[in-house]
């Protein structure tokens, strides 16, 4: 038998009337449990709360298709709850020791309610602290599941760049090695003072000047004048070389004012070290590039969960738009194209954290797909009254009349397990409202339409 002290001491019950306390205990059933032994399986109707009273149980679910695992203490109360909605049990519940625990029935939640007005308020309490909980979790999930997904395509991002420059780096110990050699070879020569200054003077005009390589037509008729201007003075192995020359637009004329002024075999080793100075020039480009583009990549990630920055502050809508368009090249970049409609004049947002960067993710990500990966992607900005209005519209297909109307509802989703970010439309509603904003869509075949108002910093609200 449960003696009314053990009730008192759990925390929904702590200061009750003992003639509540009596009937509650009157009307429930008292567990004994062993290792093992489950107490309620998930699927099972929900009809009954409990308390546990001693020992240690274990909790079992899944949240959003993780498993999860939880431990109850004594004094904790799980189960069904007065005012809950749920139908089934959604997690199953074992001993991990021997344990007592208190079954109250769900059919007579009525009667305690009117009974004990306190407790309900104390468990009404507790369902909304279970909620969000589990909001929480589903959030943190839904987060994690966006970044797994993001992150998968930044590293591909940030591969690409990173590869170009280990590669050039690569090239470049054996470029060097060919400027040295070259280098050695001119000084065996006596060369005067005009000769010297004609070779560096070559070298320094086509390494220092940033030139756009010519098209593919004339670079290859180039390269063909060159290979046979080196031919005629009995190069016949420089075709390499001739190639490295087209690329960077040196003409024929220039390479024949080396063999006019110089011997052939020093006009070769002058020939040598200045192509070879060429394309450390092009691979130095190459590193420069790649590293800036890396260098983009990783601001963006910053700007985009907004590191080193204050948890709320004010944050301009086109930079967040534009970091998120950043972060989305790899699915952007294989066939949408986006067409910019902004507003010359910047829109401030009081913003909590990278919040407004998962509202624009989700519903770019969502427009890509519906896209199928190719199509237009229409990003515009303006100001209405006291509030910027973000517009993000798309070519594809349109949102099935029949499914408009749930598109906001929590877990609801027409795409595939492990596709997509994770992060659901009823999320992006619940931030937009966090921000005083509002959010609407239109759609049609060949054109959805998502509109998102939010209040301008120091609009009134």
């Amino acid at each position: 038998m449960v003696d009314k002290s053990e009730l008192l001491r759990v925390p929904v019950f702590a200061d009750l009337p003992d003639d509540q306390i009596a009937w509650f205990i009157s009307h429930s059933q008292e567990l004994h449990l062993k290792p093992g032994e489950s107490y309620l399986r998930q699927g099972d109707p929900a009809d009954a709360m409990f308390v546990i009273l001693e020992g240690l149980l274990q909790g079992r679910g899944e949240l959003g298709g993780e498993t999860i695992v939880f431990n109850l203490n004594p004094g904790a109360v799980t189960g069904l709850l007065p005012f809950s909605r749920m139908k089934q049990f959604t997690v199953s519940g074992r001993a991990e020791t021997d344990s007592r625990a208190l079954r109250f029935p769900a059919s007579l939640f009525p009667e305690l309610i009117q009974r004990m007005p306190e407790l309900t308020k104390r468990l009404v309490g507790l369902m909304s602290d279970r909620i969000r909980e589990t909001t929480r979790l589903e959030q943190q999930q839904d987060r994690l599941a966006s970044l797994g997904k993001l992150s998968a395509g930044l590293a591909h991002e940030l591969n690409n760049p990173a590869s170009a420059a280990k590669r050039a780096a690569s090239q470049l110990r054996n470029i060097l090695k060919k400027i040295r050699d070259a280098s050695l070879e001119l000084g065996k020569r006596d060369l005067s003072s005009a000769q010297k200054l004609e070779i560096e003077k070559l070298e320094g005009s086509f390494t220092q000047q940033d030139v756009v390589p010519p098209d593919a037509l004339t670079m290859s008729d180039l390269e063909d004048q060159i290979d046979s201007l080196l031919r005629s003075h009995g190069q016949n192995d420089l075709w390499l070389l001739a190639a490295g020359l087209a690329r960077r637009n040196i003409k024929p004329e220039v390479v024949e004012s080396l063999f006019a002024n110089l011997d052939g075999d020093t006009a070769r080793a002058a020939l040598v070290r200045i192509a070879a100075s060429v394309e450390v020039a092009s691979l130095l480009q190459e590193i420069e590039s790649s590293t800036t583009r890396i260098s983009d990549l990783v601001g963006a990630i910053k700007e985009y969960t907004h590191m080193d920055q204050a948890p709320v502050q004010n944050v301009d809508v086109v930079r967040s738009l534009e970091t998120t368009l950043t972060i989305l090249n790899h699915k952007l970049k294989h066939g949408v194209v986006v067409q910019r409609d902004y507003q010359r004049i910047p829109f401030l947002v009081n913003s909590f954290g990278s919040e407004l960067n998962q509202v624009w993710t989700n519903i770019i990500d969502n427009a890509i797909d519906a896209m199928h990966g190719k199509g237009e992607l229409r990003i515009r900005t303006y100001r209405d009254d006291g509030c910027v209005v973000v517009e993000i519209g798309d070519d594809g297909p349109g949102i099935p009349i029949e499914v408009q109307p749930h598109i906001f509802e929590p877990f609801f989703t027409t795409k595939g397990v492990g596709e997509g970010t994770g992060l659901g439309l009823d999320t992006v509603q619940r931030i937009v409202k966090k921000h005083r904003g509002s959010i609407q869509f239109s759609s049609r075949p060949g054109e959805t339409r998502f509109q998102v108002w939010l209040p301008l910093a120091g609009s009134p609200t």
